[in-house]
């Protein structure tokens, strides 16, 4: 973890039901969700069926050498606290195991409850940004409304238009997005800071950024694999959505970039000299003191 980040900052306490517990979670994304063979995962294996690794008590054996073996996916996810929401309050402590009827169904219902509380984490951040106080309402109103979505009965979530939402509140964190970046412009001293590399989806991948100013930058769903960002400046930069996997972070500043998640850092490399959000954690495999947190790389134990 970061020496420097403050682990009982307001937005941490905030956020504290959208992080994951695994040890209050059926093991769902062990079950539910597919992967197959590559870089991430050492095997395949189909939605619906148990990892080969997960225990019947929903812990994984092979927790602590995920990343050794051929596991690398498993330390990047990140559910935003949906496992232990579905295992917990939708289906009110009845696990798949002990209750095989409610399984397929569990198991659909978990990717959407993951989809809602990755926008409710989006949300939380974008109220806490005095840029975006103008639609501070309409925030609001959406972190409610997608609340009480994740709320409903299991029938009621399968029927949701997930998609429809999405681009509803998607509108949302564009704004904010537009409003915190154009007030840190307009307190820029200095030169204006012209990117090149900016724009939605944008393809960088393998692209050598080292030491780039990329301050107050677009980067919503930018494909930045395995790119050098090696001492970048990523202040007030919109990470909505990037691919950071094996980007390298190394020195990187993104103290107070907007929307950047943990699996997004989980999926990257850095130092102790990568300057991050508060509000997240460093990844264990960045750090050379070996220290833990339940909440940098897999939570499952």
């Amino acid at each position: 973890m970061n020496e420097k980040q403050d682990s009982t900052s307001p937005l941490k306490k905030e956020r504290a039901y959208l992080q994951a517990e695994c040890e209050s979670c059926f093991g769902l994304c062990c079950v539910a969700l597919p992967f197959a063979a590559s870089v991430d995962f050492a095997i395949d294996k189909v939605a619906g069926n148990p990892c080969t690794n997960l225990l019947h008590n929903f812990r994984c054996k092979v927790h602590n050498d995920l990343r050794e073996i051929g596991f690398r996916g498993c330390t990047v996810f990140d559910c935003f606290g949906a496992g232990q929401k579905v295992s917990q309050v939708t289906y009110r402590g009845q696990s798949w195991h002990l209750k095989p009827s409610s399984a397929k169904e569990m198991y659909e219902v978990f990717p959407v409850m993951w989809q809602l509380h990755e926008l409710l984490w989006y949300l939380s951040e974008a109220l806490t940004l005095e840029a975006a106080r103008p639609i501070f309402d309409d925030l609001q109103l959406a972190l409610h409304e997608t609340q009480k979505l994740t709320e409903l009965s299991p029938q009621a979530i399968l029927e949701l238009d997930v998609s429809s939402h999405r681009a509803n509140v998607n509108i949302l964190l564009l704004k904010t997005s537009e409003l915190v970046r154009d007030e840190a412009k307009r307190k820029h001293k200095g030169p204006p800071i012209q990117h090149k590399v900016e724009g939605r989806g944008a393809d960088l991948i393998g692209a050598n950024l080292k030491g780039t100013d990329l301050r107050y930058a677009n980067l919503r769903g930018a494909y930045l694999i395995a790119a050098n960002l090696q001492g970048a400046n990523l202040r007030v930069a919109d990470l909505i959505g990037a691919d950071l996997r094996d980007t390298d972070l190394r020195g990187a500043d993104l103290t107070d970039s907007i929307f950047l998640t943990q699996a997004q850092l989980n999926a990257a490399k850095g130092d102790k000299h990568t300057k991050i959000p508060p509000s997240l954690a460093r990844p264990k495999h960045w750090s050379s003191s070996g220290k833990r947190n339940k909440h940098s790389d897999s939570c499952r134990t």
